[in-house]
């Protein structure tokens, strides 16, 4: 078995094949953020629900991950920009894959926004870090999202597929993307793409709205979901990501998920 392989299975499960990943790489982008204050107890309570692996950068590693409780994979980001930047679209390498490898991840991520002026040198960055990840056996999960002056409408089914497949192409093991509303439109992207994807979350919504998103990627041939804020801000973190395990994992409905959502503590 590769080394790719191994590590893939420390982020995803190896029965099902899917994948919760909970990023918290908000703090650079952010600040400190509800959910994110104490890192340690934000880790612990997804990872407590079930949550695959968690995705953030070297802080998280310093000041959050396997502190306490329940393991669970570890993903570093290598990219970022701050929403208070020139163009907060424009996403700078600061991190490395050998660095990753010595602090114990067992994946790397990098962002990539399809359209924006920076486009270029974001996506020579996605290229060269495909290439290290083959050469030292390290998965990689590209975020890919429409964004840029040409893009009226991010969730449209024919920039995401392109998005998608572009990580593909360039290498990557796993892609990160915007979900495009419906099953039937995210089946053109998961099906155009020769690699697992998973869906992004978005914006802070109600559980229903999120567990709906969930429950449709998935029925779009989805491999799992990436969600922070409606995971790591929920008032029970533990409980929604326990929730949105039965219906990636065990392939339940919205409707019976949220069940878990609303029960009391024990």
């Amino acid at each position: 078995m590769r080394g790719k392989e191994i590590r893939l299975e420390r982020i995803m499960d190896r029965n099902t094949g899917k994948t919760i990943i909970v990023p918290m790489d908000h703090g650079v982008t952010n600040g400190p953020i509800e959910g994110l204050i104490d890192l340690g107890r934000a880790v612990d309570l997804v990872a407590t629900g079930g949550a695959n692996a968690v995705l953030g950068h070297v802080g998280l590693s310093l000041y959050g991950h396997r502190k306490s409780g329940r393991d669970v994979g570890l993903i570093l980001h290598l990219s970022a920009s701050t929403s208070i930047g020139p163009d907060p679209n424009e996403k700078v390498l600061v991190n490395s894959v050998t660095s990753a490898l010595k602090m114990g991840a067992d994946a790397v991520s990098i962002h990539v926004n399809i359209g924006a002026d920076s486009e270029a040198r974001m996506l020579s960055d996605l290229g060269r870090v495909a290439i290290d990840c083959m050469e030292w056996g390290m998965p990689l999960l590209a975020m890919m999202y429409p964004r840029g002056r040409k893009i009226k409408d991010e969730h449209q089914v024919e920039h995401v597929c392109l998005a998608a497949r572009v990580a593909a192409e360039l290498g990557a093991d796993l892609v990160k993307t915007v979900y495009t509303g419906d099953p039937d439109s995210f089946r053109l992207v998961t099906r155009g793409c020769p690699v697992p994807v998973v869906v992004a979350g978005g914006s802070k919504t109600s559980d229903l709205a999120t567990l709906e998103l969930i429950e449709g990627a998935m029925e779009g041939g989805a491999a799992g979901i990436s969600i922070g804020r409606n995971a790591f801000q929920h008032p029970a973190p533990d409980r929604f990501v326990r929730a949105a395990a039965e219906i990636v994992h065990r392939g339940c409905s919205a409707e019976e998920a949220l069940e878990i959502v609303k029960e009391k503590r024990r």
